[in-house]
């Protein structure tokens, strides 16, 4: 009777507070103005990078296809953030019910993992392109681009449902404060009146899989690219395969160092404030200087754009 008790007190909280930013009310106001025009500008960039390349066939490349699921991916990942963060904004801290914050959770797990894996993919069909341009239509042929696309989403849902579940299954017995303006797995974890170390585990050996493999990947991708384009004869041949490849790298470059500075160390990180900063990087930023940097500063898009425009 004492130990049903003691795990009924142990399980007794039901919902969590988001604390959100928690500035003066005279700030949130115009920071809920300026993160809801990124928020739209986000969307309106990714919705329009879909189209064009879904409704023009001189898009239908394997680059152009990543790209198209990476902006799809980019409209579903500041979805499940930013209405969170905007909601804290105009209301400041507010109530969470413990299945939605699971959920959110779950979202942001598989869409963070699935961004990796899109990006590793990315770099690699640059390698192709680039490296080994006489194997390209074999090597990058429409089947392979649609299965490791496919093997993205599906591997970010697999990892996610672990991840997730583990920590669903952790006590939580008050305090129920998250410092973080979403359900993060470092602030839940922090949480946890049980013991974590297994779920830390998990957390931290899921992260240096899907961080670190992928973030390998990318690098061992550019790293040859660097060593051919350093080789070509041609000066236009070097300044337009490196053009191409430097504005990705900066992209790879901020997302991973947020991410991997939160995720690829134990989980329980004290400084909140600056987890919150790093997460407004790569949950905000990045979505929404992607379209920039992959696709409108490209000439083929341009061409499209020129088209469409009277």
């Amino acid at each position: 009777m004492e130990r049903d008790l003691e795990l009924a007190n142990m399980t007794r909280v039901q919902q969590f507070v988001l604390l959100g930013f928690s500035t003066r009310p005279d700030i949130r106001g115009p920071l809920f103005v300026v993160f809801l025009a990124l928020y739209l500008l986000t969307l309106l960039e990714n919705s329009l990078i879909i189209y064009l390349i879904g409704s023009h066939r001189e898009l239908h490349k394997p680059m152009y296809f990543f790209l198209g699921n990476l902006s799809c991916l980019e409209m579903c990942y500041v979805s499940v953030t930013m209405p969170s963060l905007l909601v804290g904004l105009w209301t400041g801290p507010y109530h969470v019910p413990f299945t939605t914050c699971m959920t959110q959770l779950f979202f942001f797990v598989s869409l963070i993992c699935t961004e990796c894996t899109l990006l590793a993919s990315m770099a690699y069909d640059r390698y192709v392109a680039i490296c080994r341009p006489l194997h390209y239509p074999l090597l990058m042929r429409p089947q392979v681009c649609q299965a490791l696309a496919l093997s993205s989403w599906l591997g970010g849902l697999f990892v996610s449902a672990v991840k997730t579940k583990c920590i669903a299954s952790l006590s939580y017995c008050g305090p129920n404060v998250l410092n973080q303006f979403f359900c993060d797995v470092s602030p839940l974890l922090n949480l946890s009146c049980t013991h974590v170390a297994l779920t830390e585990l998990v957390d931290f050996i899921s992260a240096i899989v899907i961080f670190c493999g992928t973030l390998l990947v990318s690098l061992a991708s550019y790293a040859a690219i660097g060593v051919t384009v350093f080789h070509m004869p041609s000066a236009a041949a070097r300044h337009k395969a490196f053009s191409t490849c430097a504005s990705h790298l900066v992209v790879v470059g901020i997302f991973y160092s947020a991410a991997l500075f939160i995720y690829c160390r134990p989980s329980r990180i004290k400084s909140m404030d600056l987890n919150k900063v790093l997460s407004v990087i790569y949950t905000v930023v990045t979505p929404l200087c992607n379209p920039v940097i992959y696709c409108l500063r490209n000439k083929e898009v341009h061409a499209v754009l020129h088209k469409m425009l009277p």
